[in-house]
Order: C-alpha cells, then sequence, then structure tokens
C-alpha cells in the first residue's frame, strides 16, 4: 500500500521518548500529520517525563514508555500497543510506524510495534544499528539540517507538504500556580507587573556537561537587564544539585537585584508556563530554549559547544550568540565546512567564548523589535 495526501493511512504510530527539546522539534511534523491526514488515529509512544509536556494536546493517543524498567518496560509497552490497537479496531498491527528516535532502546521498543511499514532515518544517520529495525528509511535532500527539519521528512515521504506550526498547550491552571509560587518566593511578584526575564542556565544534570555558560556571564546579564532595562529576572532549571548551586552562584554574584530563584520549584506544566510569561528567555542548548522557540517567546541561545544550525531555537535563529565556528576552529582546527554534522566541543571552557556583550547586543535587538 502507497500512502499519500491523496490515500491516508488508518492508523500510524510515532516513536519518540525523548528529550524535551526534541519532543518540540516533533511538534510540526505531527501538525503536518494531523492537517493532511485529519482521519488517521494517531498514537505517539513517549518517554514518561516528556509525555508531561504534550499531554494536553488533542487528537493524539499517548503510550507512556518507562526507559528505567528494563525489559518489564518493554514487556509492558508490548500489552499496551496490544490493547491500543485493539481498543481502535485496527486490526493487529499500525500501517504506519514513524521511528524518530536514534537509540539502541528505541530500536529494540520499535520490535513491540507491530507496523507495516516501519519507517526511519536515512543511512548516512541511522546510528546504533536503526535500519536494522525498518523497513524504508527516508530520503533527505540533504544530511545537514537542523533536527526539526530531519524529522519533517518523516512526513515528506508521503508527499505532504510541511505544516511549520507548534501549537503548545499552555495550562491555565499551572499559570495560576505559577503565580502564587512566585509571590511565594518573591513577595510583590506580580507576573504581569514588569517584563519577566527568563534565563535557564544549565542544559543538563551532569557535572560534565560543556553546553553550560559561565555563572559570571549570567549574573552579568541579570544585573544588566534589571537595571538597566527595568525587567524582572527569573532563574528556572530542575531540580538537579548542579542546577540549584549554579543559581545560587548567579544570585551571589549580581550586585544589583537579586534574581527570583525558581530552580527547582517548578512543575513541567509550570516551567511552560513561566517561558510563555516571558518576554525573553536566555538559555544554552537545552529544552527550555527550545520549549521558548515554539511558544513564540523571544529566545536568546548560547552556542559554542554544538552547531546552532543543527539545535538552534528553530523560531529564533537571528539571535543566537554563536561562537561555535570559532570554538572549532580553536579546539579542532576545523571549520564548518569540514566538521562533521553533529560534531560537539567538548571542553569546558569553549562557552566561555561567549561574552556579556555579545548577549546583551542580542537582548537590545530584541526589544528594538
Amino acid at each position: 500500500m502507497t500512502w499519500s495526501a491523496d490515500n491516508p493511512p488508518g492508523q500510524l504510530c510515532l516513536l519518540r521518548l525523548s528529550a524535551l527539546g526534541d519532543i518540540t522539534h516533533v511538534l510540526p511534523t505531527l501538525r503536518t500529520l494531523q492537517q493532511h491526514w485529519p482521519d488517521t488515529r494517531i498514537c505517539w509512544i513517549i518517554g514518561k517525563t516528556e509525555y508531561q509536556l504534550v499531554k494536553d494536546i488533542a487528537g493524539v493517543d499517548f503510550i507512556i514508555f518507562d526507559k528505567s524498567a528494563g525489559l518489564a518496560g518493554y514487556r509492558q509497552l508490548g500489552r499496551d500497543v496490544r490493547k491500543h490497537l485493539a481498543n481502535n479496531a485496527a486490526g493487529n498491527r499500525f500501517d504506519i510506524l514513524l521511528h524518530m528516535q536514534l537509540s539502541l532502546r528505541a530500536s529494540v521498543a520499535s520490535l513491540f510495534i507491530p507496523a507495516t511499514i516501519k519507517l526511519g532515518f536515512d543511512k548516512a544517520r541511522a546510528r546504533d544499528l536503526q535500519s536494522l529495525f525498518c523497513n524504508q528509511q527516508i530520503r533527505p535532500a540533504s544530511t545537514r539540517q537542523h533536527v526539526l527539519d530531519s524529522f519533517m521528512e518523516f512526513a515528506r515521504y508521503f508527499g505532504l507538504d510541511p505544516v511549520y506550526q507548534w501549537r503548545l498547550p499552555v495550562s491555565k491552571d499551572a499559570k495560576r500556580s505559577l503565580a502564587e509560587k512566585l509571590e511565594q518566593a518573591s513577595p510583590g511578584t506580580d507576573i504581569n507587573d514588569k517584563p519577566l526575564f527568563v534565563i535557564n542556565p544549565c542544559a543538563v544534570a551532569k557535572s560534565k556537561d560543556w553546553r553550560n555558560w559561565t555563572v559570571e556571564g549570567y549574573a552579568t546579564v541579570a544585573d544588566y537587564v534589571q537595571t538597566m532595562l527595568g525587567m524582572k529576572v527569573i532563574l528556572a532549571g530542575g531540580p538537579s544539585q548542579l542546577e540549584k548551586d549554579t543559581a545560587a552562584q548567579i544570585v551571589k554574584l549580581c550586585s544589583s537585584l537579586n534574581p527570583v530563584n525558581m530552580v527547582g520549584k517548578t512543575s513541567i506544566d509550570e516551567m511552560v508556563a513561566l517561558l510563555d510569561t516571558a518576554e525573553i528567555v536566555l538559555a544554552p542548548d537545552t529544552g527550555p530554549v527550545h520549549i521558548a522557540s515554539a511558544l513564540g517567546t523571544s529566545t536568546i541561545g548560547l552556542y559554542a559547544s554544538t552547531n546552532p544550525q543543527r539545535a538552534g531555537p528553530y523560531n529564533y535563529m537571528d539571535y543566537v550568540v554563536n561562537q561555535y565556528p570559532q570554538a572549532l576552529l580553536q579546539y579542532h582546527g576545523l571549520d564548518i565546512e569540514q566538521a562533521p554534522w553533529g560534531k560537539r566541543i567538548r571542553t569546558a571552557e569553549c562557552m566561555a567564548l561567549i561574552t556579556p556583550d555579545q548577549v546583551i547586543e542580542q537582548i537590545n535587538r530584541l526589544l528594538e523589535q
């Protein structure tokens, strides 16, 4: 069977488990499928944490795969898939599985998802033996793409014209609880009073993540934003000790008003509400920078360790502070054209190539718009 814009499948399964930033990159592909194939039943197999980000999206059935449960997680996935297919009168298999995650764990999970077509990445990018688990591969014009555009190739494979919409839901309840938490953390803080400048300083909760900028840089920017622009600075992030320690150092280094420290104090729903409320979001290559971009919030990404052309905030690429070319040259003697597309600079010093003046320049450019 050949599926196309004029010949939609009855049942489609989307396999993308993680991470938060990549989940936002999948949304335009999902919206493309929904617009062109409105009657197709879509099931998304997703990680437990990532589900919290997209659980309110209409028209999608979700199956949560617990990545930490080992063999029991795969067995449960098989049961959940069989139950879903039985309840939706779809026979015993999906018409299409979009295998959109390059990991051996996800490929093993695909064994528990019966589908006529199992579509994976092109052979040039199908790491971790993914091509062995798929019977068809996407055919991109180029492999030097932004991650979002590589996902969109799954829709293009069936002749569907891309729909670049995200429509990430924002919970009204989360906005109310966020307002209460901000008031508790800093009495007198009203999210509707001053424009909010949100800093999410850490990429992920690892002691050696080369994507994190300097605490001195963040403090300098926070001082400028509060004293010169009259904006309220909010520090955001997860509950890890690294993130809490980083936030505490930034607050200690600020010479003007202290930022409101909300690191580790918000749920994913409240984080989305905060990013949606913000005037500007500043972050390195991490989930919140992509979520903010998806929400249409003005976003400044900080990039030296990773290539923003591949993984920058999609809607605000013109406002990235990009020292990746300099880092490539300084630490590897390569230029952009010579380097492998996904190459990372794994040294703690590379993000220090970004200066506060470069960040402040982008802030002022955004405000001028």
